[in-house]
């Protein structure tokens, strides 16, 4: 069931009064209904993997608990590691198995021994990777005494599977939901009405600039060889602005979705293009991945302390594996590989964290110099995006060596005018709402009312316009 499909446009009308009318502000009836909900949410992709979402949740509800009750060291570090051991081997297997069978028998093939691989061909489960680093986060957190173990297994299945996160995040934490869930909700109108805002600013982003631009990126990734540089770089330029308005059009339904129910999720973006360095970029840049990743694995591994030889293999490991994560492809670790060498500089130079405050903040236009930055930021994510896109390792390097010919100085064949428009209206929208939660939160906040819900009435008129066939989220597959 897809955030841009009727069947959900009809979902979530139902779950809002069931929860809010029919369960008449009972807790237990409300995490009751956002678990059935839940549940069915998921069953709608395919209904076969019900069963693996319910395993993963119990392994990790009941590793909790034997972990926080065990009477010595020995038993506790069992229960964690075997709660470990299960969940990154389902994923290993769902995941990545058919991925290492077959680069091991290319590998075989290439010194002269000839193999055929027994691959699985299994449907990749839904959202794997995202309910999966849930119940690592707290198995992990219990394990260190951050947290408590829960004992109720509806409330904690709830921070699990809770629908609007369950398919592609924000990756929530335990400390940061499971608090929420517990506690008694009323209705909020300011609340709910901002949750509206942020899903209409979510599907704009979705239906108006992602799925515009994957139509022309589709059409240049796919027909590289027959377009000039210059052409293949707006296709690499309307790639960085599909994948930002798919993903993150995706957490502002997510974290919109949720607000209605009374629950904060995590924010997972903030404005990543106007970031001024690569390592700015990564701060606003799904954020809970990347927070993930640092708490759990960079941090662990000793961060950006100890020599030289230390810091440059922490952040190779920690960007090579952020890479995998999202999908078995060596197209995703070169993608991990690049930006790992982007940031390195500024982690060896101690320049990571120059620009930790938004641009220009309280100002209407940047300096010379943070429009410089941004653009040489901008121009080095969307070359590293090249690699997240192509179909595999030679597909972008014949791309990359294509873009730098003298065709680079022909005029592009392919200008979409209106798509290129829409991309001029939405970055100055972004621009203007920067400092917020999200970029039309205090939309027209100091003109008069009917002028603040004209606009919002026009963002609703332009994405109908643009509403055709559901279009897939891009993360769903990771």
């Amino acid at each position: 069931m897809l955030f841009n499909s009727l069947n959900f446009t009809i979902f979530l009308p139902i779950v809002f009064l069931l929860y809010w009318v029919a369960t008449n502000g009972n807790l237990k009836r409300q995490n009751c209904i956002l678990l059935i909900s839940s549940y069915f949410f998921y069953a709608c992709w395919d209904w076969r993997f019900l069963f693996l979402l319910f395993f993963s949740t119990v392994l990790d509800y009941i590793s909790g608990i034997k972990i926080s009750k065990a009477k010595n060291h020995k038993s506790k570090k069992k229960w964690f590691w075997l709660s470990i051991c299960i969940n990154l081997g389902l994923l290993v297997i769902f995941k990545y198995y058919d991925f290492f069978i077959e680069s091991f028998a290319n590998g075989l093939n290439d010194i002269g021994f000839h193999s055929n691989p027994s691959t699985l061909n299994i449907i990749l489960p839904v959202g794997i990777s995202f309910y999966t680093f849930h119940g690592l986060s707290y198995v992990i957190d219990v394990y260190k005494n951050r947290i408590k173990a829960h004992t109720n297994l509806i409330d904690y299945s709830v921070f699990v599977s809770f629908f609007p996160l369950l398919v592609a995040g924000p990756i929530e934490r335990a400390n940061h939901l499971l608090p929420q869930i517990i506690k008694k909700r009323t209705f909020n109108y300011h609340k709910a009405i901002d949750g509206l805002k942020q899903i209409l600013w979510g599907l704009f982003k979705k239906i108006v600039i992602a799925d515009q631009c994957a139509e022309y990126v589709d059409l240049i990734f796919n027909n590289s060889e027959d377009y000039s540089g210059s052409t293949l770089v707006f296709g690499a330029i309307f790639f960085a602005f599909q994948i930002y308005g798919d993903f993150s059009g995706y957490s502002d339904i997510a974290i919109g979705t949720a607000r209605l129910f009374g629950i904060d999720l995590l924010k997972n973006f903030a404005f990543p293009y106007f970031s001024r360095d690569i390592a700015e970029f990564w701060r606003r840049w799904h954020i809970s991945l990347s927070t993930w990743f640092r708490d759990y694995l960079y941090i662990p591994l000793g961060g950006s302390k100890g020599n030289t030889f230390n810091k440059i293999r922490n952040i190779l490991i920690i960007f090579i594996v952020s890479g995998f994560w999202h999908g078995a492809n060596w197209t995703f670790i070169i993608w991990g590989i690049i930006n790992a060498l982007f940031i390195l500089p500024s982690i060896l130079l101690h320049t990571n964290r120059k620009n930790i405050e938004i641009v220009a903040k309280g100002k209407l236009l940047p300096s010379k110099k943070d429009v410089l930055n941004m653009g040489i930021t901008f121009s080095l994510t969307t070359f590293a995006w090249i690699f997240f896109r192509a179909d595999d390792i030679n597909h972008a390097t014949q791309y990359i060596a294509e873009i730098f010919t003298v065709s680079i100085f022909n005029f592009p064949t392919i200008t979409p005018k209106i798509l290129l428009l829409f991309l001029l209206i939405f970055i100055s929208i972004e621009w203007y709402g920067r400092e917020n939660e999200y970029a039309i939160e205090k939309i027209g906040y100091k003109f008069p009312r009917y002028v603040n819900w004209l606009i919002y009435y026009i963002i609703i008129l332009i994405v109908f316009y643009f509403t055709g066939s559901e279009q897939q989220f891009i993360y769903f597959q990771f």
